[in-house]
C-alpha cells in the first residue's frame, strides 16, 4: 500500500516521503488546481522524496489545504497552512479557545470543591 510520510515545511517547501511504490504518479492540488514546481526524487525502488514549493501568492488570510494524491484519484495525505486574520474564524482556533475555557472552568470547579469540603 502506498504511504505518505510527512517530513514538514522548511524554507518555503513542504517535504514528504512516498513509500511502497515503484513509480509514483502523484499530483498536489490547492483549491482543486495542480500546484506547479512539485518535484519527486527517487531514493530507491520503493522510496521517493516529494518536495512541494509554497508560493508566496498562496499565502493569504485563512487556511490553505494542499491535497497530495495519486493521479488515479487515491488521496495519500494533505498539509495545511494557516495565516492572517482568517485564522480567528477557523475551527481549530475555536477548539483551542474552547479548551482554554474548559481548563479555566475545571480549575474553578476544583477550587470550589476544595473550599466546600474544608
Amino acid at each position: 500500500m502506498v504511504q505518505l510520510i510527512r517530513e514538514g515545511l522548511r524554507a518555503g517547501t513542504w517535504h514528504g516521503l512516498v513509500v511502497n511504490t515503484e513509480s509514483p504518479n502523484i499530483e498536489v492540488l490547492l483549491h482543486g488546481e495542480p500546484v506547479s514546481g512539485v518535484t519527486i526524487t527517487t531514493e530507491d525502488t520503493q522510496r521517493h522524496r516529494i518536495a512541494v514549493p509554497v508560493a508566496p501568492e498562496v499565502l493569504v488570510d485563512g487556511i490553505q489545504t494542499f491535497v497530495i494524491r495519486e493521479t488515479s484519484g487515491g488521496v495519500l495525505g494533505h498539509f495545511t497552512i494557516g495565516a492572517g486574520n482568517g485564522m480567528e474564524d477557523d475551527l481549530r482556533a475555536e477548539i483551542d479557545l474552547l479548551r482554554a475555557e474548559l481548563e479555566l472552568l475545571k480549575r474553578a470547579f476544583r477550587r470550589h470543591c476544595a473550599e466546600t469540603s474544608a
